[in-house]
């Protein structure tokens, strides 16, 4: 009897040891388990390849690596990419070419038609990650763009200038250098600025363009006015005040607001056009009364004709410009 109770309990005893020594294999094997399933969530996240981007208050997808990016009449993003050197596979073109100032950073990009043209054909065939197309397209051009890819539409009024800096940095993964840029641009207008708005003291300075043969104004947030008004703070005159987008101006409406300074644009096309009307334009008698041309005060293409004015890459060129020949540096 004594025996068969020893064996009993023996009997028990394992019985208890191995359920002790599963609990434990179960208790190490779960974190292991635990951490499959855990890297089959990041897998998983990581085979969908997109992440979001906010631009303007926006939420796009694009791929968590951009790889190809096509520039479809925005001249701000064309700044913006030759800035921060960011080469995408295709972008716009002036009479079948890049400009000059856009040669080195486009690179092997490949045309895809001109600024109010694009060829959805040229495109579509380039496969591209995100298209960046303008706040100026009609809506029918912006549907066959979102047909093809993900499409965002870049503001062109200058004072979203950052924000347009920023979204290219982070498409092209240049958050870094798009952060020094703005940074020293900063410390730059700080140190120009006393002074240039001395130089400026109590005078009416205005920037006009010559385009299609005639003058234009822009309102107060558009081409380089915020640089004038907003950076600088000299005071907007009324016609600037006044225009909701690109507006024509008479030589007398010109003459009425009488300008101490005159920034002109005279947009080069190949065609000649827009400098003959402005050699016109200079032998008017009315034209040559004006404060600015009696005075000297007129500055032609300071800086690229085509630069648009609102963008990181036009305002260092125009605070540069304005130096050298304002304050002749």
């Amino acid at each position: 009897m004594k025996k068969r109770l020893s064996l009993l309990l023996f009997a028990l005893m394992a019985i208890l040891v191995l359920v002790a020594c599963t609990d434990t294999t179960k208790e190490k094997e779960t974190p292991q388990e635990e951490e499959k399933e855990t890297n089959v969530e990041k897998e998983s996240q990581t085979e969908n390849g997109m992440k979001e981007i906010t631009y303007l208050g926006e939420t796009y997808q694009v791929p968590e690596k951009v790889e190809r990016i096509v520039i479809a009449g925005t001249m701000e993003a064309m700044e913006d990419a030759t800035v921060l050197q960011v080469e995408p596979v295709g972008a716009i073109t002036l009479a079948g070419e890049f400009p000059e100032m856009f040669k080195v950073a486009m690179g092997k990009a490949e045309s895809i038609g001109e600024k109010q043209q694009p060829n959805f054909e040229k495109i579509l065939e380039l496969q591209p990650d995100v298209i960046l197309g303008t706040t100026k397209f009609p809506e029918e051009v912006v549907k066959k763009l979102e047909e093809i890819t993900t499409t965002i539409l870049v503001s062109h009024i200058s004072s979203n200038w950052q924000d347009n800096l920023m979204l290219m940095a982070q498409l092209g993964d240049k958050e870094d250098e798009a952060k020094a840029l703005l940074a020293q641009y900063d410390k730059d207008l700080q140190s120009a600025k006393t002074t240039l708005a001395k130089e400026f003291e109590a005078d009416t300075v205005m920037t006009l363009r010559i385009r299609g043969g005639q003058m234009f104004v822009y309102p107060k947030d558009v081409f380089f006015n915020p640089s004038l008004y907003d950076e600088l703070g000299l005071e907007v005159p009324e016609v600037i005040q006044k225009a909701k987008a690109q507006e024509a101006i008479s030589i007398e409406q010109l003459a009425q607001v009488n300008p101490d300074y005159l920034f002109i644009q005279v947009q080069q096309t190949g065609n000649q056009e827009n400098e003959q009307a402005y050699e016109e334009l200079k032998k008017n008698p009315i034209i040559q009364n004006i404060a600015a041309f009696k005075n000297d005060h007129v500055h032609i293409n300071i800086v690229d004709s085509l630069l648009e004015g609102g963008t990181i890459f036009s305002k260092i060129e125009f605070l540069k410009a304005l130096e050298q020949n304002v304050l002749k540096k």
